[in-house]
């Protein structure tokens, strides 16, 4: 499999953009020297690239590549060129569009960032759709997803490593005696799970373990979610 390295000898955005300009002028899209450009530069030279692009010629790289691109291709490129909130932003927006098995985009984003990266990634979305992407999942998800959804991608959760060990156990009992009534749903469930950092919610789930003899996820609970 080939890898894609930023050469030891950058162009300046400058050019890049210029390159890029003259790849859309034309007759035909010069798809070779759109990949060899932005192929071949990391995050941070990409968005001085779209700065530049913007500043030099008046219009935003990305409508351009909308414009001259198309199909997967089009798709890729795009995707490669948005920084990490944006492309989160749209992934997020494409995914409330579809059927119900984008709910796992949802549930990866929400699952997996930081509470930073989260922030950022709903700024971007306000940005570029002119809405807030939690209205977004709540009017396009239903039941208990959107329970569980819209707090783990709205809520700014702690990040450090702390951990209050009696809170653990008092909220180990709780989700034993929530999944014990098969309460897969309910406040306080969903509280626990969406809200604590992950290293509290670590501390939880490990006593969990040591309390009531077996992991969460070793429970008969085939609708509850965690990470």
């Amino acid at each position: 499999m080939a890898t894609l390295t930023v050469p030891p000898s950058v162009p300046s955005p400058a050019e890049d953009a210029e390159q890029l300009q003259k790849a859309f002028a034309g007759w035909g899209t010069n798809e070779d020297l759109i990949i060899s450009i932005l192929a071949h530069r990391n995050a941070v030279q990409r968005k001085l690239i779209r700065q530049t692009y913007a500043e030099t010629y008046g219009e935003d790289l990305l409508k351009a590549l909308d414009k001259e691109l198309s199909s997967d291709f089009e798709r890729s490129v795009l995707l490669w060129t948005l920084d990490a909130a944006e492309r989160d932003a749209f992934l997020t927006n494409e995914a409330t569009k579809k059927l119900t098995s984008s709910n796992w985009v949802l549930m990866e984003i929400a699952c997996t960032r930081s509470s930073m990266e989260l922030f950022m990634a709903r700024q971007a979305y306000h940005a570029r759709y002119k809405k807030c992407l939690e209205e977004d999942i709540a009017y396009h998800t239903t039941g208990d997803f959107r329970k569980l959804l819209v707090p783990l991608a709205s809520t700014f959760r702690y990040e450090g490593p702390e951990v209050n060990m009696a809170l653990a156990r008092s909220e180990a009992k709780i989700l034993h005696e929530k999944i014990h009534e098969q309460a897969y749903n309910h406040d306080e469930l969903i509280r626990i799970v969406t809200t604590r950092s992950k290293a509290q919610l670590n501390a939880t789930l490990n006593h969990y373990n040591n309390e009531f003899g077996n992991a969460i996820n070793k429970a008969p609970s085939p609708h509850i979610f965690l990470y």
